[in-house]
Protein backbone atom coordinates (compact mmCIF):
# COMPACT_ATOMS: atom_id res chain seq x y z
CA UNK A 1 0.00 0.00 0.00
CA UNK A 2 1.40 3.38 -0.95
CA UNK A 3 1.99 5.78 1.91
CA UNK A 4 2.53 9.49 2.10
CA UNK A 5 3.31 11.90 4.90
CA UNK A 6 1.16 14.76 6.09
CA UNK A 7 2.92 17.85 7.34
CA UNK A 8 1.60 18.75 10.80
CA UNK A 9 1.90 22.07 12.55
CA UNK A 10 3.87 22.02 15.82
CA UNK A 11 2.13 23.75 18.73
CA UNK A 12 4.77 26.48 18.96
CA UNK A 13 4.49 27.23 15.25
CA UNK A 14 0.70 27.10 15.45
CA UNK A 15 0.68 29.70 18.23
CA UNK A 16 3.12 31.84 16.27
CA UNK A 17 0.98 31.52 13.15
CA UNK A 18 -2.13 32.61 15.08
CA UNK A 19 -0.36 35.65 16.49
CA UNK A 20 1.38 36.46 13.22
CA UNK A 21 -1.80 36.16 11.17
CA UNK A 22 -3.57 38.59 13.48
CA UNK A 23 -0.79 41.11 12.83
CA UNK A 24 -0.74 40.77 9.07
CA UNK A 25 -4.41 40.53 8.24
CA UNK A 26 -4.61 44.16 7.21
CA UNK A 27 -1.51 44.38 5.03
CA UNK A 28 -2.53 45.52 1.56
CA UNK A 29 -1.14 42.90 -0.86
CA UNK A 30 -1.07 45.48 -3.67
CA UNK A 31 1.90 47.12 -1.89
CA UNK A 32 3.84 43.90 -1.62
CA UNK A 33 6.07 43.38 -4.66
CA UNK A 34 6.15 44.93 -8.11
CA UNK A 35 5.63 43.78 -11.70
CA UNK A 36 7.65 45.52 -14.44
CA UNK A 37 6.98 45.22 -18.17
CA UNK A 38 10.04 43.79 -19.96
CA UNK A 39 8.92 44.02 -23.57
CA UNK A 40 7.20 41.54 -25.84
CA UNK A 41 8.02 37.96 -26.72
CA UNK A 42 10.12 37.66 -29.88
CA UNK A 43 7.72 35.39 -31.73
CA UNK A 44 4.00 35.31 -32.41
CA UNK A 45 1.71 35.96 -29.44
CA UNK A 46 0.52 32.61 -28.12
CA UNK A 47 -0.78 30.59 -25.22
CA UNK A 48 -0.02 27.17 -23.75
CA UNK A 49 3.67 27.34 -24.70
CA UNK A 50 6.44 25.32 -23.01
CA UNK A 51 9.70 26.60 -21.57
CA UNK A 52 12.91 25.48 -19.90
CA UNK A 53 15.99 27.20 -18.46
CA UNK A 54 19.63 26.36 -19.21
CA UNK A 55 22.33 28.41 -17.51
CA UNK A 56 21.70 32.12 -17.90
CA UNK A 57 19.01 31.85 -20.56
CA UNK A 58 15.40 30.73 -20.84
CA UNK A 59 13.94 29.00 -23.88
CA UNK A 60 10.33 29.11 -25.10
CA UNK A 61 8.77 26.87 -27.74
CA UNK A 62 5.46 25.47 -28.99
CA UNK A 63 2.06 27.02 -28.19
CA UNK A 64 -1.04 28.07 -30.11
CA UNK A 65 -2.11 31.48 -31.41
CA UNK A 66 -5.44 33.26 -31.84
CA UNK A 67 -6.03 31.58 -35.23
CA UNK A 68 -5.37 28.13 -33.69
CA UNK A 69 -2.00 27.78 -35.44
CA UNK A 70 0.43 25.67 -33.43
CA UNK A 71 4.20 26.11 -33.32
CA UNK A 72 7.48 24.28 -32.92
CA UNK A 73 9.78 27.31 -33.17
CA UNK A 74 12.34 28.04 -30.44
CA UNK A 75 13.24 31.37 -28.85
CA UNK A 76 16.07 32.13 -26.44
CA UNK A 77 15.57 34.82 -23.77
CA UNK A 78 18.51 36.64 -22.20
CA UNK A 79 17.23 38.55 -19.14
CA UNK A 80 20.14 41.00 -18.98
CA UNK A 81 19.11 44.64 -19.16
CA UNK A 82 15.63 44.92 -20.61
CA UNK A 83 15.83 41.38 -22.01
CA UNK A 84 16.51 40.20 -25.54
CA UNK A 85 14.92 37.46 -27.65
CA UNK A 86 16.82 35.44 -30.28
CA UNK A 87 15.20 32.91 -32.59
CA UNK A 88 17.03 29.59 -32.74
CA UNK A 89 16.54 26.50 -34.89
CA UNK A 90 12.96 25.28 -35.23
CA UNK A 91 12.34 21.80 -33.88
CA UNK A 92 11.38 19.01 -36.29
CA UNK A 93 8.70 17.95 -33.81
CA UNK A 94 5.07 18.28 -34.87
CA UNK A 95 3.69 21.70 -33.84
CA UNK A 96 1.74 21.50 -30.60
CA UNK A 97 0.42 23.27 -27.53
CA UNK A 98 0.04 22.26 -23.87
CA UNK A 99 3.39 20.42 -23.92
CA UNK A 100 5.89 20.20 -21.04
CA UNK A 101 9.47 21.41 -20.93
CA UNK A 102 12.40 20.75 -18.61
CA UNK A 103 16.19 20.99 -18.57
CA UNK A 104 18.58 18.23 -17.57
CA UNK A 105 22.38 18.05 -17.73
CA UNK A 106 22.54 21.22 -19.82
CA UNK A 107 20.04 19.98 -22.41
CA UNK A 108 16.47 21.12 -22.95
CA UNK A 109 13.53 18.78 -23.51
CA UNK A 110 10.00 19.28 -24.80
CA UNK A 111 7.36 16.59 -25.17
CA UNK A 112 3.75 15.46 -24.90
CA UNK A 113 1.16 18.10 -25.83
CA UNK A 114 -1.84 18.52 -28.11
CA UNK A 115 -1.72 18.92 -31.89
CA UNK A 116 -5.31 20.12 -32.30
CA UNK A 117 -6.75 16.62 -32.65
CA UNK A 118 -5.22 14.34 -30.01
CA UNK A 119 -2.60 14.08 -27.29
CA UNK A 120 1.02 13.17 -27.93
CA UNK A 121 3.80 11.26 -26.17
CA UNK A 122 6.96 12.02 -28.17
CA UNK A 123 9.94 13.91 -26.66
CA UNK A 124 12.67 15.99 -28.23
CA UNK A 125 16.06 17.11 -26.92
CA UNK A 126 17.61 20.51 -27.64
CA UNK A 127 21.40 20.94 -27.51
CA UNK A 128 22.26 24.63 -26.98
CA UNK A 129 25.91 24.00 -27.86
CA UNK A 130 25.06 22.88 -31.39
CA UNK A 131 21.68 24.63 -31.74
CA UNK A 132 20.15 21.32 -32.79
CA UNK A 133 17.30 18.97 -31.92
CA UNK A 134 16.98 15.21 -31.87
CA UNK A 135 14.19 12.85 -30.89
CA UNK A 136 14.53 10.83 -27.70
CA UNK A 137 12.38 8.15 -26.10
CA UNK A 138 8.64 8.77 -26.01
CA UNK A 139 6.86 8.85 -22.66
CA UNK A 140 6.24 5.28 -21.58
CA UNK A 141 8.17 2.31 -22.91
CA UNK A 142 7.82 -0.73 -25.16
CA UNK A 143 5.93 -2.66 -22.48
CA UNK A 144 3.49 0.04 -21.42
CA UNK A 145 3.22 1.71 -24.81
CA UNK A 146 3.00 5.41 -25.56
CA UNK A 147 1.46 7.41 -22.73
CA UNK A 148 -0.18 10.31 -24.54
CA UNK A 149 -1.25 13.37 -22.58
CA UNK A 150 -1.32 17.12 -22.52
CA UNK A 151 -1.50 19.81 -19.84
CA UNK A 152 0.85 17.68 -17.72
CA UNK A 153 3.68 18.90 -15.44
CA UNK A 154 7.40 18.15 -15.57
CA UNK A 155 10.57 18.96 -13.67
CA UNK A 156 14.23 18.05 -14.10
CA UNK A 157 16.54 17.32 -11.16
CA UNK A 158 20.26 17.33 -11.92
CA UNK A 159 22.18 14.88 -9.74
CA UNK A 160 18.85 13.71 -8.34
CA UNK A 161 20.27 10.51 -6.88
CA UNK A 162 24.02 10.60 -6.45
CA UNK A 163 25.49 11.66 -9.80
CA UNK A 164 22.47 10.47 -11.79
CA UNK A 165 20.09 13.11 -13.15
CA UNK A 166 16.43 12.38 -13.78
CA UNK A 167 13.37 14.21 -15.01
CA UNK A 168 9.80 13.51 -13.96
CA UNK A 169 6.57 13.90 -15.94
CA UNK A 170 3.05 13.30 -14.70
CA UNK A 171 -0.59 14.34 -14.28
CA UNK A 172 -2.43 15.89 -17.26
CA UNK A 173 -5.17 14.38 -19.40
CA UNK A 174 -5.73 12.55 -22.69
CA UNK A 175 -9.01 14.23 -23.59
CA UNK A 176 -11.06 11.73 -21.60
CA UNK A 177 -9.16 10.87 -18.42
CA UNK A 178 -7.23 12.86 -15.82
CA UNK A 179 -4.03 11.36 -14.39
CA UNK A 180 -1.94 11.27 -11.24
CA UNK A 181 0.69 8.84 -12.54
CA UNK A 182 4.36 9.88 -12.78
CA UNK A 183 7.22 8.73 -14.99
CA UNK A 184 10.96 9.05 -14.48
CA UNK A 185 13.16 9.86 -17.47
CA UNK A 186 16.78 8.73 -17.59
CA UNK A 187 18.49 10.94 -20.20
CA UNK A 188 20.79 9.70 -22.95
CA UNK A 189 24.48 9.60 -22.08
CA UNK A 190 25.74 9.84 -25.67
CA UNK A 191 24.71 11.52 -28.91
CA UNK A 192 24.26 8.17 -30.64
CA UNK A 193 20.83 7.78 -32.30
CA UNK A 194 20.52 4.41 -30.57
CA UNK A 195 20.85 6.10 -27.16
CA UNK A 196 17.52 7.86 -26.64
CA UNK A 197 17.12 7.56 -22.88
CA UNK A 198 14.41 5.59 -21.11
CA UNK A 199 11.26 5.96 -19.02
CA UNK A 200 10.18 4.13 -15.88
CA UNK A 201 6.87 4.49 -14.09
CA UNK A 202 7.19 5.42 -10.41
CA UNK A 203 4.65 5.70 -7.60
CA UNK A 204 1.59 7.75 -8.42
CA UNK A 205 1.34 11.15 -6.83
CA UNK A 206 -1.13 10.79 -3.94
CA UNK A 207 -4.20 12.96 -3.85
CA UNK A 208 -6.42 14.11 -6.66
CA UNK A 209 -5.98 13.29 -10.29
CA UNK A 210 -5.50 16.59 -12.10
CA UNK A 211 -4.63 18.51 -15.21
CA UNK A 212 -3.23 22.03 -15.81
CA UNK A 213 -1.29 22.05 -12.53
CA UNK A 214 1.93 23.91 -11.60
CA UNK A 215 5.32 22.33 -10.86
CA UNK A 216 8.58 23.85 -9.64
CA UNK A 217 11.85 22.66 -8.08
CA UNK A 218 13.82 23.65 -5.01
CA UNK A 219 16.97 22.12 -3.48
CA UNK A 220 16.76 18.83 -5.33
CA UNK A 221 13.03 18.32 -4.85
CA UNK A 222 10.01 18.75 -7.10
CA UNK A 223 6.73 20.35 -6.04
CA UNK A 224 3.27 19.96 -7.60
CA UNK A 225 0.37 22.24 -6.66
CA UNK A 226 -2.95 23.57 -8.02
CA UNK A 227 -4.70 22.09 -11.06
CA UNK A 228 -8.17 21.10 -12.21
CA UNK A 229 -9.65 17.97 -10.66
CA UNK A 230 -11.91 15.35 -12.18
CA UNK A 231 -14.99 17.02 -10.72
CA UNK A 232 -14.32 20.23 -12.60
CA UNK A 233 -13.12 22.03 -9.45
CA UNK A 234 -9.60 23.33 -8.69
CA UNK A 235 -7.82 21.00 -6.25
CA UNK A 236 -6.30 22.19 -2.97
CA UNK A 237 -3.70 19.54 -2.10
CA UNK A 238 0.04 20.16 -2.38
CA UNK A 239 2.91 17.66 -2.64
CA UNK A 240 6.69 17.62 -2.69
CA UNK A 241 8.77 14.87 -4.29
CA UNK A 242 12.13 13.71 -2.93
CA UNK A 243 13.90 11.25 -5.27
CA UNK A 244 16.39 10.16 -2.60
CA UNK A 245 13.66 8.49 -0.52
CA UNK A 246 12.43 4.92 -1.02
CA UNK A 247 9.83 4.59 -3.76
CA UNK A 248 6.79 4.54 -1.47
CA UNK A 249 8.02 7.52 0.57
CA UNK A 250 9.06 9.90 -2.22
CA UNK A 251 5.80 11.87 -2.17
CA UNK A 252 5.23 14.10 0.88
CA UNK A 253 1.98 15.91 1.49
CA UNK A 254 2.31 19.56 2.48
CA UNK A 255 -0.36 21.86 3.86
CA UNK A 256 -3.48 22.30 1.76
CA UNK A 257 -3.68 25.60 -0.11
CA UNK A 258 -7.05 26.54 1.34
CA UNK A 259 -8.60 27.23 4.74
CA UNK A 260 -8.35 23.54 5.58
CA UNK A 261 -6.94 23.30 9.11
CA UNK A 262 -8.59 24.22 12.44
CA UNK A 263 -5.77 26.70 13.06
CA UNK A 264 -5.71 30.38 12.12
CA UNK A 265 -2.62 30.32 9.91
CA UNK A 266 -4.63 29.44 6.79
CA UNK A 267 -7.77 31.46 7.46
CA UNK A 268 -6.87 33.94 4.74
CA UNK A 269 -5.80 31.37 2.15
CA UNK A 270 -8.38 32.10 -0.51
CA UNK A 271 -7.88 32.16 -4.28
CA UNK A 272 -4.62 30.18 -4.16
CA UNK A 273 -6.37 27.26 -5.84
CA UNK A 274 -6.50 27.59 -9.62
CA UNK A 275 -5.80 25.84 -12.90
CA UNK A 276 -3.80 26.94 -15.93
CA UNK A 277 -1.62 29.09 -13.68
CA UNK A 278 2.16 29.42 -13.53
CA UNK A 279 4.83 29.10 -10.86
CA UNK A 280 8.50 29.95 -10.38
CA UNK A 281 11.10 30.11 -7.58
CA UNK A 282 13.32 32.94 -6.34
CA UNK A 283 15.92 32.65 -3.57
CA UNK A 284 17.27 35.21 -1.11
CA UNK A 285 14.30 37.57 -1.02
CA UNK A 286 14.44 40.24 1.70
CA UNK A 287 10.83 41.32 2.19
CA UNK A 288 8.42 39.73 4.69
CA UNK A 289 11.26 38.21 6.69
CA UNK A 290 13.25 37.22 3.63
CA UNK A 291 14.07 33.75 2.43
CA UNK A 292 13.47 31.50 -0.54
CA UNK A 293 10.01 31.63 -2.11
CA UNK A 294 7.90 30.04 -4.80
CA UNK A 295 5.31 32.21 -6.54
CA UNK A 296 2.02 31.14 -8.11
CA UNK A 297 -0.04 33.49 -10.25
CA UNK A 298 -2.47 33.85 -13.22
CA UNK A 299 -4.85 31.11 -14.35
CA UNK A 300 -8.44 30.64 -13.29
CA UNK A 301 -7.89 32.73 -10.13
CA UNK A 302 -7.21 35.78 -12.28
CA UNK A 303 -4.15 37.91 -11.52
CA UNK A 304 -3.96 37.10 -7.81
CA UNK A 305 -0.39 36.21 -6.80
CA UNK A 306 0.72 34.19 -3.79
CA UNK A 307 4.16 33.36 -2.40
CA UNK A 308 5.11 30.13 -0.67
CA UNK A 309 7.83 30.31 1.99
CA UNK A 310 9.95 27.16 1.95
CA UNK A 311 11.18 27.86 5.49
CA UNK A 312 7.80 27.72 7.24
CA UNK A 313 5.48 26.27 4.58
CA UNK A 314 3.16 29.29 4.75
CA UNK A 315 1.53 31.27 1.93
CA UNK A 316 1.22 35.04 1.68
CA UNK A 317 -0.70 37.12 -0.84
CA UNK A 318 1.38 39.48 -2.98
CA UNK A 319 0.78 42.19 -5.55
CA UNK A 320 -1.50 40.84 -8.26
CA UNK A 321 -0.05 40.28 -11.72
CA UNK A 322 -0.35 43.71 -13.30
CA UNK A 323 -1.33 42.90 -16.88
CA UNK A 324 -4.53 41.36 -18.20
CA UNK A 325 -5.71 38.26 -16.39
CA UNK A 326 -4.85 35.17 -18.42
CA UNK A 327 -4.77 31.42 -18.74
CA UNK A 328 -1.99 29.24 -20.14
CA UNK A 329 0.84 31.73 -19.53
CA UNK A 330 4.50 30.81 -19.03
CA UNK A 331 6.39 31.40 -15.80
CA UNK A 332 10.10 30.81 -15.18
CA UNK A 333 13.06 32.03 -13.15
CA UNK A 334 16.46 32.62 -14.71
CA UNK A 335 19.45 34.29 -13.05
CA UNK A 336 17.21 34.34 -9.95
CA UNK A 337 14.78 36.66 -11.71
CA UNK A 338 11.13 35.71 -12.09
CA UNK A 339 9.17 36.24 -15.32
CA UNK A 340 5.57 35.73 -16.46
CA UNK A 341 4.03 36.31 -19.88
CA UNK A 342 2.13 35.09 -22.93
CA UNK A 343 -1.21 33.31 -22.36
CA UNK A 344 -4.79 33.93 -23.47
CA UNK A 345 -7.82 35.75 -22.11
CA UNK A 346 -9.91 32.56 -21.97
CA UNK A 347 -9.30 29.00 -20.74
CA UNK A 348 -8.10 26.20 -22.98
CA UNK A 349 -6.65 28.42 -25.71
CA UNK A 350 -9.79 30.54 -26.11
CA UNK A 351 -9.85 34.32 -26.40
CA UNK A 352 -7.15 36.84 -27.25
CA UNK A 353 -3.49 35.84 -26.97
CA UNK A 354 -0.79 37.96 -25.34
CA UNK A 355 2.89 38.60 -26.05
CA UNK A 356 4.00 40.71 -23.06
CA UNK A 357 6.70 39.53 -20.64
CA UNK A 358 6.85 40.97 -17.11
CA UNK A 359 9.48 40.64 -14.41
CA UNK A 360 8.61 40.16 -10.75
CA UNK A 361 10.47 42.22 -8.14
CA UNK A 362 9.43 40.70 -4.80
CA UNK A 363 11.18 43.26 -2.61
CA UNK A 364 9.95 46.44 -4.30
CA UNK A 365 6.82 48.41 -3.42
CA UNK A 366 4.08 48.39 -6.01
CA UNK A 367 4.48 51.01 -8.77
CA UNK A 368 1.48 51.37 -11.05
CA UNK A 369 3.57 53.14 -13.71
CA UNK A 370 5.82 50.13 -14.46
Amino acid sequence: MKRFHTLTLPLSLALFAIIFSSCTTYINPTQDGNWVYMGDFGGTARTNAACFVIGNNAYVSTGVDLQHNRYSDLWEFNPSGTGTWTQLVTSPMAPRSSAVGFALNGMGYIGTGYNGYFGMSDFWQFNPGTNSWRQVASLGDAINGARIRYDAVAFGLDNAVGSQSYAYVGTGNDGLNYFNDFWRFTPPTTSSPSDSGSWKQISNMPGYKRTQAVAFTYKGQGFVVTGLGTGGTPVDDFFSFNPTQPDTLQWYQLRHISNYSPFAYDDGWVNITRYQGVGFVMTGTTSDGGGDRAYVTTGSAGSITWSYNFADSLWQQKTSYERAARYGAIGFSVQNKGFVGLGSSGPNSSGATYSNIDQWFPDQPYNQQD
